[in-house]
């Protein structure tokens, strides 16, 4: 029922479909994140109309509110929040050690203060699992350690020996496999040693994926394209490949051209509500609070057919963020 198939290759690069129980995907392809089941601003038809295929959730944010219990009970997660196609989950791992001054590491998981009323939360490889196969998700994310980009060779390498270790336990925790694919994630910094050996053990596993974990993590642009030129061809052939929380249009294209097949990241809606527009043009961004679009009658984008390129002017669009309007 999971599976992805190339359908064609061009150098290192290549396209193909993956197949979950909610439909199929193209590959290359960028997954929105609707980190609380909702992305930002955008209802679930106009997802589909802007070409969507499929969208991210967030383990840790919807197990502490609503919980997965209550998502599980009122359908699964599809039904939930009204989104028809694939959907892939995070394992919450990332959020977690976000929490820096506010959580407790060790083999057995991660025990931590939510950041909502700071009540004592523990996760955990087999925790995390079962939060994703209960809120019914299409491709659920092993429960992994994501390192700083700025940390030394030996401090990443017994980070990467406890993901490798979670890792099995991850596989070992699934309940519901035909419901739920699992993919595996390589860390190992911008060590190439490091990231050698991730590739070749969690690409040795049962995942129905390999997923690119720790970049875009704080470390040097240049460091991040270095570990790209390599590291996905050491990634299994036959399975796809998922570059996480990377999202820039020129980071995609460098990665597509090193063998990635899946993104995502917050920086569109992000970038959005904060006046940031991605056009075709000599500019390829531009931010509508500047003062020169007060006046400017021109669509966002001329080469563009969305409602707001058809119907508003970008002097209209830079009214609205001088004034807070939330259209």
């Amino acid at each position: 029922m999971h599976n992805w198939v190339q359908t064609h290759q061009d150098g290192t690069a290549r396209a193909g479909i993956f197949t979950t129980p909610h439909g199929q995907f193209e590959t290359p392809n960028f997954m929105p994140v609707g980190t609380k089941a909702s992305v930002k601003g955008v209802d679930v038809e106009r997802l589909a109309q802007c070409g969507t295929q499929i969208t991210l959730v967030n383990t840790y944010h919807l197990w502490l509110r609503p919980g997965h219990e209550l998502i599980e009970t009122l359908g699964g997660i599809h039904k939930f929040c009204g989104w028809k196609g694939p959907i892939l989950s995070d394992s919450g791992g990332f959020q977690v050690f976000s929490l820096q001054d506010r959580r407790k590491l060790d083999e057995s998981g991660v025990e931590f203060r939510s950041h909502i009323d700071g009540a004592k939360m523990f996760l955990s490889p087999e925790v995390s699992i079962g939060i994703q196969e209960s809120l019914g998700v299409d491709i659920a994310m092993a429960f992994d350690e994501c390192p700083s980009g700025d940390l030394p060779h030996e401090a990443v390498e017994s980070s990467l020996e406890l993901t490798l270790r979670w890792a099995g336990r991850s596989i070992a925790a699934r309940k519901k496999p035909e419901q739920t694919a699992l993919f595996g994630i390589t860390q190992g910094g911008v060590f190439k040693d490091l990231r050698t050996r991730a590739a070749e053990q969690i690409g040795a596993m049962e995942f129905s994926g390999c997923a690119i974990g720790g970049l875009s993590v704080g470390e040097r642009k240049d460091l991040m394209y270095d570990v790209l030129s390599y590291h996905p061809q050491q990634l299994p052939a036959d399975k796809i490949r998922y570059l996480m929380g990377v999202g820039t249009p020129a980071d995609i294209v460098e990665a597509v051209k090193n063998g990635v097949d899946l993104f995502d990241c917050v920086m569109p809606t992000r970038a959005g509500r904060f006046g940031r527009a991605f056009i075709n043009g000599p500019e390829p961004t531009i931010n509508l609070k500047n003062l020169r679009f007060v006046t400017d009658q021109e669509p966002l984008d001329s080469c563009c057919e969305c409602i707001a390129c058809r119907r508003y002017s970008r002097a209209y669009i830079s009214h609205l963020f001088r004034v807070s309007e939330m259209l």
